[in-house]
């Protein structure tokens, strides 16, 4: 099984720029002790991935059908670009890529000399993957002691889900992790992510009906009292449209950067922001590499254009750092994912397509795209 982060070399003076994933079979985890490991993937790992990469396609079996029949023709015309101008927009692709990908195809198509419809098809998968590659970046884990994930998103996208899936790769990476039950609005929230601390043996900070916020700092303080490697908080899932629940998401943020910087003795009783209230303004004055370190947004690859709405709001409220799409499994709206790429490019971390712990996994731009037009 592929671990799902890279781990920062403790000597490194800076975080370097990830570089794209250059086959499918090369793991994303790097340690300074064992640098050929990364270079060298054991024939487990080409399996596990194979498997992976034969549940990507037949869970984007619905949106990429519809692509395909565009190019079951003899000729390449104006037809065939109506007709898959059509599918893109029905996959959820969105106006902009759209047209996007219709004049880098119409482009490549006339470089190769392209005659016949099926080689328009593999063309298409390149434009696919050169347009999602920026989306293309590894979690990185070790820079900072400890590194801080704020989880977000909607109820039902799976984000807790997602965080005890996140939670085991980590564990098993030989990274300590800490859970903070954020969410104590739900009230099945907090009984669901001890579940996942018990399965993963870790340790969980939670308080039944407590402050989300106070909650917060007491897991971040505690984190970082206790040495470890990473603090994932859990936070209340709620609608970019619930103004007064995203003004809370900004207090959890303002407040995990004051106990990262220690500028808080307990737990606070209040929003107690700078004077000029708004988050920036309070993260600027804990030091720009003050924690959150990590803003991830969980979103349900169903929702197609609904979900770029999501990250929209998200990346607004809080200013979202990577993305995990769910739920990618039978959807017929698979190109969403480069509607998100043409006009919010924030990073993809990992998809999924199922409910089992091996079904969520890194992004790759060129498997995804290969996978859709398969």
């Amino acid at each position: 099984m592929f671990s799902f982060f890279k781990k920062k070399s403790p000597d490194s003076p800076k975080v370097q720029a990830a570089e794209p994933v250059s086959t499918p079979a090369t793991p994303l985890v790097t340690t300074a002790a064992s640098p050929a490991a990364a270079a060298s993937p054991a024939p487990a790992h080409l399996d596990a991935r194979k498997g992976w990469l034969d549940k990507l396609k037949s869970g984007l079996r619905k949106t990429g059908s519809s692509i395909a029949t565009v190019f079951t023709g003899t000729q390449i015309d104006d037809a065939l670009y109506e007709e898959l101008e059509s599918a893109l927009l029905m996959a959820d692709a969105g106006v902009k890529a759209t047209e996007y990908l219709l004049t880098d195809l119409k482009r490549r198509v006339k470089e190769a000399k392209a005659a016949d419809p099926a080689a328009v098809k593999g063309l298409l998968a390149d434009a696919v993957a050169a347009l999602l590659a920026p989306l293309e970046k590894p979690l990185v884990i070790g820079v900072h002691h400890p590194t801080v994930i704020m989880v977000a998103g909607v109820n039902g996208a799976g984000k807790t889900t997602s965080i005890g899936k996140l939670t085991r790769h980590l564990a098993d990476s030989g990274t300590s992790v800490l859970l903070a039950a954020a969410d104590t609005f739900r009230a099945a929230a907090r009984e669901q992510l001890s579940v996942w601390a018990d399965r993963n043996t870790v340790e969980i900070v939670s308080q039944a009906g407590g402050d989300p916020a106070a909650v917060t700092f007491d897991a971040v303080t505690a984190g970082r009292a206790r040495g470890k490697d990473v603090v994932l908080v859990d936070t209340a899932g709620r609608l970019p449209t619930q103004l007064h629940l995203m003004e809370e998401l900004r207090k959890i943020k303002r407040i995990i950067a004051k106990a990262d910087a220690g500028a808080a003795a307990g737990p606070p009783q209040g929003d107690t922001a700078p004077s000029g209230g708004s988050a920036a303004h309070a993260v600027a004055s804990v030091g720009a590499a003050s924690a959150p370190h990590e803003i991830l947004l969980v979103i349900d690859g169903n929702t197609g254009q609904n979900a770029l709405a999501q990250v929209r709001a998200f990346d607004e409220a809080l200013g979202l750092t990577g993305l995990i799409i769910t739920k990618l499994d039978g959807t017929a709206k698979g190109g969403v994912l480069a509607a998100i790429a043409r006009e919010k490019p924030i990073p993809v971390y990992f998809i999924g397509v199922g409910e089992k712990l091996e079904d969520l996994e890194t992004f790759n731009a060129r498997e995804f795209a290969q996978a859709l037009l398969a």
